[in-house]
């Protein structure tokens, strides 16, 4: 199946192929050069929704009193060993550093509240005083307020023992100490995606292609993909807050995905080479082919990506931002400048290459291989294959039944993290006060008003104490606050909140970090059944105009939706339940909110991509005249290899960020990695050729 377009422009480009070459060589550097300073860009903002009661009271609350920066650094006291909080030189010296502080920094610290000064002493030490604790205020908001912090969190004393003021201990907990642990182990991770990765899959591919020159070739079109995706997200921030999560998500998915397609490209071209074709001809052919189904597979992932803009989340509307332009930046790089090498470098494509590997197979050779016979032995016996995987795909989809959802949370973070450990800490000592409590905003109310919305929602269980004035009253405005004793129980804190009768022209709205997240998360719980109906249609429609047939493109679906299912059950298995957790190094709990839909989007994309690239091989046969079960058997054998090398190649990418310190990514790190072997495997190299032999007649 020869697109005669794609054809003409594989000659174009063998003919012009040092000017095409140059051209994106230098327009990539071009890109890299302006993104440089990418990293300092980033942003941690975009994780609520915009839409929710949470948000819109959150900004009333903050355009009236100001941002509440209460919880923003935390830091924690412990006096040294015979010593209390409360003994004088321990007071002086802890005082005196933190108006030193405030004094200092008047253009980073808003205020500071301690144990020693504020109007919650009582609760900012333990029973036996040897624990205290100051709240101390930055100033700015989001990206901001943790560049403050990182500027004066030297000054603490934090990190020895005996080395704060006084002889204290100090640990630092609080908002932006997690968010600033989360942002460090996104960049690093980014990196070691970017250093590590790269030198690995050059030694498989070396493997795969069995020559050095084959093998460089796709790790080439990576690396030119993540320097020229660096110039486009830091044009994004231009005009969008880009979250710093979506940055590593997208240098994951994009990387992958083009060196998969540069696999795909290098591959097809030494089979025409084999073929007997010239270097021309086979550039030509290539491109017809493997050209034609890389920019399908583009497409169809760009879409699914952009699926996520029905969230109003910012952090899963800058994902399909960064996605869509990288992974068409690499799919137009795997047209475009891998054919031109491809044409410069012509059949030296095996050149410094093990013999054992590097020649190129005939199509008889490839038809006399393994996952010939594979595709053949599943067809034999359909059913006996087909049923024992499908019931075996949705008993690993079981249990996603128990599937949990959270926010932001220290627990993300590595066990000996300090920020981690200083939270963790703090709310041991410090029971009843929360760094994020729940907020009411209540408008129009009179003295007895308020104080019986305050007595009503006080008495409400599941609280660490009674709401209590964050400010006095302004312009007929209050805020109220209490702590969440347990964050499980914050749909029925927040419901039963909702639920208290407002006295005719009073307003209560629910506010808080607790209420944001649950909010969100209920948000993306809602909005699931319309992403899945985009995803669906969108592969339908795809599917359908790549090889006009519904059949086929239900089918396709059908696999997707099971490969899914399955690598949902997975995930909540491990990161939910617990299993393995002291294997893979993390604490169980649930699922950062915003990781699903991603989850869900980019499996489900890139298990469609794999079957693009099955499919248009059987439909080449089928247009060569082949029956359907030789079309299936032709399809299994010309790209099961490759299939497979690319999961693995994949694999190798996605598995740079499992090794990450942040919980999150090794939920996105895994999932890809069981997505990908459970697709390239028993998905597509039986369950597709059985199924296929029951339904293709």
């Amino acid at each position: 199946m020869l697109d005669t377009g794609l054809a003409r422009w594989g000659h174009f480009v063998y003919r012009h192929r040092y000017l095409v070459l140059v051209a994106f060589a230098l327009a990539v550097l071009a890109s890299g050069w302006y993104g440089r300073d990418l990293s300092g860009r980033l942003t941690q903002e975009g994780w609520f929704d915009e839409s929710s009661e949470s948000v819109a009271a959150s900004k009333i609350a903050d355009d009236t009193f100001g941002r509440d920066t209460d919880s923003d650094l935390i830091a924690v006291y412990t006096a040294p060993d015979g010593a209390t909080v409360d003994d004088p030189a321990v007071r002086a010296a802890v005082t005196s550093a933190l108006e030193q502080l405030l004094t200092r920094h008047p253009d980073r610290v808003q205020k500071v509240d301690s144990y020693w000064d504020s109007p919650f002493a009582a609760q900012a030490t333990d029973a036996s005083h040897t624990h205290a604790f100051a709240s101390i205020g930055l100033r700015g908001e989001g990206t901001a307020t943790v560049e403050n912090y990182a500027a004066i969190k030297d000054q603490l004393g934090a990190g020895r023992a005996g080395g704060g003021p006084g002889g204290t201990t100090v640990q630092l907990a609080g908002l932006q100490p997690i968010v600033e642990g989360i942002n460090q182990g996104m960049q690093h991770d980014i990196k070691r995606a970017e250093m590590i990765a790269l030198p690995i899959v050059a030694i498989l591919l070396y493997f795969v292609f069995g020559g050095v020159i084959g093998a460089l070739l796709p790790v080439l079109i990576g690396g030119m993909t993540v320097l020229g995706t660096q110039g486009t997200m830091r044009v994004l921030t231009d005009h969008i807050d880009v979250n710093v999560f979506a940055s590593a998500v997208v240098t994951l998915v994009s990387l992958g995905l083009a060196i998969d397609y540069g696999l795909f490209t290098v591959t097809r071209f030494r089979e025409e080479l084999a073929a007997g074709h010239s270097v021309e001809e086979a550039t030509a052919r290539t491109m017809a082919t493997a050209g034609r189904t890389v920019l399908f597979s583009a497409a169809i992932i760009a879409i699914s990506l952009g699926a996520l803009f029905i969230f109003p989340n910012g952090v899963l509307r800058s994902v399909p931002y960064g996605g869509i332009s990288s992974v068409l930046l690499a799919a137009l790089l795997s047209v475009t400048a891998l054919p031109a090498v491809l044409s410069i470098v012509g059949r030296r494509i095996d050149l410094w290459g093990w013999h054992r590997f590097s020649r190129s197979k005939t199509e008889a050779q490839i038809d006399a291989g393994f996952f010939s016979r594979l595709a053949t032995t599943a067809m034999r016996r359909p059913w006996l294959i087909a049923v024992p995987i499908v019931l075996g795909l949705l008993a690993l989809s079981i249990p996603f039944r128990h599937i949990e959802f959270g926010g932001l949370s220290e627990r993300y973070l590595a066990d000996d993290n300090s920020a981690r450990v200083a939270q963790e800490r703090f709310d041991e000592l410090f029971p009843s006060f929360r760094t994020e409590p729940l907020k009411l905003v209540v408008i129009g109310a009179n003295p007895q008003q308020l104080s019986d919305i305050r007595f009503e929602a006080s008495h409400i269980p599941g609280l660490t104490g009674r709401f209590e004035p964050g400010a006095p009253t302004k312009d007929g405005i209050n805020v109220l606050n209490a702590g969440l004793a347990d964050k499980r129980d914050a749909d029925t804190v927040i419901e039963a909140l909702r639920a208290i009768p407002e006295p005719p022209g009073v307003q209560i709205m629910v506010a808080g970090v607790p209420a944001l997240e649950r909010d969100s998360i209920n948000g993306l719980l809602d909005g699931l059944p319309m992403l899945a109906a985009i995803l669906v249609v969108a592969a339908l429609g795809l599917m359908y105009a790549a090889f006009r047939s519904f059949v086929l493109a239900f089918k396709a679906v059908i696999m997707s939706a099971l490969s899914l299912g399955s690598t949902l059950g997975i995930l909540t298995w491990i990161f939910v339940e617990g299993h393995g957790a002291g294997v893979f190094h993390f604490t169980p709990g649930p699922l950062m909110f915003a990781v699903l839909a991603l989850i869900v989007t980019v499996i489900f994309g890139l298990s469609t991509d794999y079957e693009v690239f099955l499919l248009s091989r059987m439909a080449e046969a089928r247009a060569g005249g082949a029956d359907p079960p030789e079309a299936i058997r032709y399809g299994i054998a010309h790209t099961g290899g490759v299939i497979t090398s690319a999961a693995a190649i994949l694999i190798v990418v996605t598995g740079a960020f499992g090794f990450s310190d942040l919980v999150l990514m090794k939920y996105i790190a895994y999932g890809m990695i069981a997505a990908l072997i459970i697709d390239a495997t028993v998905i597509r190299m039986l369950l597709t050729p059985a199924v296929l032999k029951l339904i293709w007649r």
